[in-house]
């Protein structure tokens, strides 16, 4: 299993204050857990020893980047509007810089998923896994991250051989036996969704309250089209992932692929193919338009594309997939645009782009 933390100023308070004698979110901890499935957590202990000073997400919040928080979908789960995703290509050292500057900066959600694939989690739920997999895969994480619960466990995909009663039975036990307070999916259609909570109203279970989904500037009709009508209708909301499109946004394709560069990589083949197709070539040109509204605004492109994400209110967080404290903290400045996405602005970021999807309320309109 791969553990998430998310840390709240009250949860902190009730740590023992000793970060000298364990990390608790030790990436090496966290290797060693192969999902079944993944989890986004506040921590309810000591945050661990990666922190230099003990202080308060409302003191860092006001020194720093103006941090926004929103609710996770419509619990009562508050979250940061940026979340730290952790990246492969970063080590433990480097890690651990980059989880000191963004909590300092007031964010309170780390996903300690380390590997993407081609868009995806690399961790995903077994084939055929039953409830006692889910509730055992998840006891071990707690032990292993030294946690006495989480707060927000996510299910990836499920398959044919996973009934989905299985999945929303073993997730509503977990919840009431105090390992976690909600559960959430990863990259689930609207279907299986609306299929969960189906069947936590017809057997009286608990429902999922957020989906993990894709979003960024060129991958636009999940978050914008079919989630938002899932949170009117059960409220389920949405925590996203990629801002950057795998650093595509970041405009360093622009003329190519550096050697340097994570697509010029074997095991991102599949990046550098998606760059040098044609529609890799059509995204490059409308970012170079795009990059002149990011000089407009004063901020760079990947600021733009983060804050663009952010504009969303159907977004319960963003989470940032960095590999150096200098990315994170550029990254982390979009919360300084933000109030500069006007309509104006949007509309003409609509203009450029020309993918904005269409739902039953355009149409009624």
């Amino acid at each position: 299993m791969q553990v998430s933390i998310a840390c709240t100023d009250h949860n902190l308070k009730r740590g023992n204050g000793d970060h000298s004698k364990q990390n608790t979110t030790s990436p090496n901890v966290v290797n060693q857990a192969r999902a079944k499935f993944r989890t986004v957590a506040i921590i309810a202990r000591s945050f661990g020893s990666f922190t230099p000073r003990h202080i308060s997400l409302k003191e860092s919040t006001g020194k720093h980047t103006g941090m926004k928080y929103r609710n996770l979908g419509k619990s009562g789960l508050r979250v940061s509007c940026l979340g730290l995703g952790k990246s492969s290509l970063s080590p433990p050292t480097v890690a651990e810089q980059l989880m000191t500057i963004a909590y300092e900066s007031g964010v309170n959600l780390f996903d300690t998923a380390e590997v993407y694939a081609g868009g995806r989690w690399v961790a995903e739920t077994e084939r055929g896994l039953s409830r006692k997999h889910i509730i055992e895969g998840l006891k071990g994480s707690l032990q292993r991250m030294q946690l006495e619960y989480v707060d927000v466990v996510f299910a990836n995909r499920p398959d044919s051989n996973t009934p989905m009663e299985e999945i929303v039975r073993a997730m509503t036990y977990v919840i009431n036996q105090g390992m976690t307070m909600y559960w959430g999916t990863s990259r689930w259609t609207a279907m299986e969704i609306m299929e969960a909570y189906s069947v936590a109203r017809q057997f009286n279970l608990i429902p999922p309250v957020c989906e993990q989904a894709e979003y960024h500037l060129f991958q636009r009709e999940k978050v914008e089209v079919q989630l938002p009508e899932l949170y009117h209708k059960i409220g389920v909301g949405a925590m996203t992932w990629s801002p950057l499109a795998c650093g595509i946004i970041t405009g360093k394709y622009e003329n190519g692929i550096p050697e340097s560069s994570r697509a010029s990589m074997k095991s991102y083949q599949w990046l550098k193919e998606k760059i040098v197709s044609e529609d890799g070539r059509k995204q490059q040109a409308k970012l170079k338009e795009l990059n002149h509204i990011a000089e407009k605004l004063g901020c760079t492109l990947p600021q733009l594309a983060v804050a663009w994400c952010l504009r969303n209110e159907g977004v319960s967080s963003v989470l940032l997939g960095t590999s150096n404290p200098e990315q994170l903290t550029e990254n982390l400045g979009a919360i300084q645009v933000l109030p500069k996405m006007t309509s104006h602005i949007v509309s003409d970021i609509d203009h450029i782009l020309g993918n904005r999807p269409y739902s039953k309320k355009d149409y009624r309109s």
